[in-house]
């Protein structure tokens, strides 16, 4: 008889769904904003203290975040109450591959690979509003295949997926029983 002992929840540092997992978020976000420090001093940008703090605000939780949401947190640490302010730092976020727009939700997330050419589906549990960042590039290829059967050229595409997540499937199923 097979084992139905559910497996253990992956927690490699690289795997696409520890948004949706218990992980040592703290290093996490440790590792994100040495990147981003690395990457922006490499291509001769500044990571100000308004984009710090903007990265570093999306990268508290794993879910993406309104600009005016953003633009609240940035004015409780100081730094202005009006929406150039956030618009300003998460364009460049966005622009160095450090964040990304979620278009369904009209908010944004930190980038889980940056500095890494990747082309992410958007996993977005409407539970908890958790996102995880999935590797993409299957799905980018069957959407080049359906556009080229017609004979269209995509400019760009945004693949997001609604959902639950492993926790809230738990959840559900429990209030259920």
């Amino acid at each position: 008889m097979p084992d139905s002992t559910p497996a253990d929840p992956p927690r490699a540092e690289d795997d696409p769904g520890r948004a949706f997992y218990s992980h040592d978020h703290g290093h996490c976000t440790t590792e994100a904003l040495a990147r981003a420090e690395a990457l922006t001093t490499a291509r001769g940008l500044r990571l100000t203290p308004v984009r710090r703090r903007t990265l570093e605000i999306l990268l508290e939780q794993h879910r993406a975040m309104g600009a005016y949401e953003v633009l609240d947190r940035l004015a409780e640490d100081g730094f202005g109450k009006q929406p150039p302010v956030a618009y300003r730092a998460l364009e460049f976020l966005v622009e160095q591959g450090l964040a990304h727009r979620i278009r369904r939700l009209n908010a944004f997330a930190a980038c889980a690979r940056p500095g890494e050419a990747h082309r992410p589906v958007f996993l977005i549990c409407t539970g908890c509003d958790a996102i995880a960042e999935a590797p993409g590039a299957r799905v980018y290829e069957a959407l080049k295949l359906a556009a080229r059967d017609v004979d269209f050229v995509i400019d760009r595409a945004n693949v997001e997926a609604v959902g639950l997540c492993p926790t809230c499937q738990s959840s559900a199923s429990e209030a259920r029983a």
